[in-house]
């Protein structure tokens, strides 16, 4: 198993050379309504991405999947989605949901077209996670750790892996046969949890999937595209050898990892 690695991008050359680096999913980020409330306070991007940047990229893509992450539930969704779908979409992922019916809403504009994954970001999804799960269509779960620990009022969105919370989260997900992921990473080395310490959480709680975050490339700083591919190959490169290394690793070292991140999430918040 590797983890499928995802980088935010509507710029087509940051697109390819992502894709040439091993990315696996080039994401176009299309939500807006309501972000800016949730999470106006924080160092995180509300992104200026369109629906015009999403067959660009498809055009140019040739073994990375292309997804795009459209708005929550509203009266505008269905006409949103049938033209993501024509641009050129892959797979669509729903963010900021709470109940059954607005995933239901989803699928069902969706019909099968592409594939579908649910960023799974609100407490009240969490609590409503069983009735969710039991709707067919969903492909893949993402775990948003942004959203969410700010849903839980929490400091540090990483209290949400060392809690246990992500832990029941994949529980459920698990027994449906559902390939999920959480939240993003850095290069290894960085980040106040650093990478290696959550990619092997991934590899303890069996995840696929994780978002490459903006401090692994921040592509607002830097325009310099041969820095850009030196910055993703090796960074890629370094989470592909540290994986070949924890495949060779027992329980012991997992369980050693997993109180190691309990104690630096402690010492952060």
């Amino acid at each position: 198993m590797a983890l499928k690695l995802m980088y935010i991008t509507n710029n087509p050359r940051i697109a390819q050379i992502a894709e040439r680096s091993g990315v696996d999913w080039i994401f176009v980020d299309l939500e807006k309504k309501g972000k800016m409330e949730r999470q106006g306070h924080l160092d995180t991007v509300i992104s200026n991405h369109k629906i015009s940047d999403i067959a660009p990229l498809k055009n140019i893509l040739t073994m990375s999947k292309l997804l795009v992450r459209i708005n929550p539930i509203n009266s505008d969704s269905d006409k949103e989605i049938i033209d993501v779908i024509e641009a050129g979409a892959e797979i669509i992922m729903l963010p900021y949901f709470k109940k059954k019916h607005e995933v239901e809403d989803f699928i069902k504009v969706i019909n099968g077209r592409v594939e579908t994954c649910l960023l799974l970001e609100t407490p009240e999804a969490v609590d409503n996670l069983d009735d969710i799960l039991q709707v067919k269509g969903i492909d893949y779960i993402h775990i948003g750790l942004n959203d969410l620990h700010l849903g839980y009022n929490m400091k540090f969105m990483f209290e949400l892996l060392a809690d246990g919370t992500v832990e029941k989260i994949i529980k459920k997900i698990k027994a449906h046969n559902l390939p999920y992921g959480f939240g993003g990473i850095a290069q290894i080395g960085q980040g106040s949890l650093p990478a290696e310490k959550i990619i092997a959480e991934h590899y303890r709680l069996e995840s696929s999937m994780v978002i490459l975050s903006r401090t692994f490339f921040n592509q607002d700083k830097i325009d310099d595209y041969d820095i850009a591919l030196k910055t993703f190959r090796d960074g890629i490169q370094g989470i592909r050898d540290f994986e070949q290394y924890l495949k060779t690793r027992t329980g012991v070292y997992f369980a050693k990892n997993k109180q190691d991140v309990e104690k630096i999430v402690k010492s952060i918040v």
